[in-house]
């Protein structure tokens, strides 16, 4: 190694670099457009402020992250979603994951209607910084991104990710999510109510994914949390919401949104989500794996505005017995 290079550890690969180098101009050798990254040099955020005047020393260990791809308008409807004081005429969620392309995505945005976008945070692509990346395609500008923490399984990466996600891009309404194993990919709720706790207390506005324990959700919100985030059924299975009675508990209980946010395989699993009374549904596998996503993008859309009107209008009550529905009198 050369007296005027040192080494540094970036994006888990060791790299020689030359000595009093600023992170603005190790960027620009990289070909790395500062826009919706952010930098994090010994597990400290740098802010983009700072980059002109931070030299980068030997030893140092750098994460360069981006975003990555990890509801349904009613036209002159007062009933709108609102989360953390912003209102949405949709009351879908769209996912960014597992769709062929960045392209498919936004076409199954357009034909659902959603507003929001969960987007997962990955390391920086070095070896290829002109990569596309979904903030390429997907305009942050017109669709509200979602960080989620997708991948976390303790309370401080999640809020590492979060924080990174900050600096990245700039937004406070996030998607806490904290796994308890990879099999289930269930909620770990110890670690997702000490998360939520810290998170709050930073500026986050947190839409919290968890358990459909009731008791739980409502600590969630104690919290400080946004919105509540119940799962109908296992991430990814298309099973479809498994424990109605604990997710009306939760509706019932909860004074701020309630969204399912997994499971939904079908429109007339997001249909009943919304007949219970959620305010929301977030989908994302029943939409991209579906052999015409941009299609299914539009049922969940009609599912969820059917829902909704049904739960407004209010059903029928349900009898043990059958009752005529034509009049008997003077038959």
């Amino acid at each position: 190694m050369s007296k005027k290079q040192i080494t540094i550890h970036i994006n888990g690969e060791s790299k020689l670099i030359e000595k009093e180098q600023t992170i603005e101009s190790f960027l620009k050798r990289l070909n790395i457009n500062i826009n919706n990254i952010a930098i994090e040099v010994n597990r400290e955020i740098v802010n983009k402020s700072n980059y002109k005047n931070y030299i980068i020393m030997d030893k140092d260990r750098i994460e360069i992250v981006n975003f990555i791809g990890g509801g349904s308008n009613i036209p002159n409807n007062k009933d709108s979603l609102e989360i953390a004081g912003k209102s949405y005429n949709s009351r879908l969620i769209i996912g960014s994951g597992k769709f062929k392309s960045f392209e498919e995505n936004l076409k199954a945005i357009h034909s659902s209607g959603a507003e929001i976008i969960t987007v997962a945070i990955r390391r920086t692509n070095l070896s290829n910084p002109k990569e596309k990346i979904i903030t390429d395609i997907i305009n942050p500008k017109t669709y509200t991104y979602l960080p989620n923490t997708a991948g976390c399984y303790n309370a401080e990466e999640s809020i590492r990710t979060l924080n990174l996600a900050r600096e990245a891009g700039g937004w406070n309404l996030v998607k806490l999510e904290v796994l308890g194993d990879k099999k289930s990919l269930y909620p770990n709720m110890i670690e997702t109510i000490k998360a939520s706790k810290i998170l709050v207390k930073e500026g986050f506005k947190v839409m919290a994914y968890c358990s459909d324990d009731p008791i739980l959700a409502k600590q969630l919100e104690d919290d400080g949390c946004s919105a509540i985030m119940p799962l109908g059924s296992p991430i990814g299975s298309g099973l479809g919401i498994q424990n109605k009675l604990n997710l009306k508990m939760i509706i019932d209980n909860c004074n701020v949104p309630v969204i399912v946010d997994a499971g939904l395989g079908t429109p007339s699993d997001a249909c009943i989500a919304m007949e219970l009374g959620c305010d929301g549904v977030l989908i994302n596998s029943a939409i991209a794996l579906a052999n015409n996503p941009i299609q299914m993008g539009e049922a969940m859309k009609l599912s969820v505005q059917a829902g909704r009107k049904a739960y407004l209008s209010g059903r029928m009550n349900k009898y043990k017995f059958a009752i005529a529905s034509s009049p008997s009198k003077d038959f």
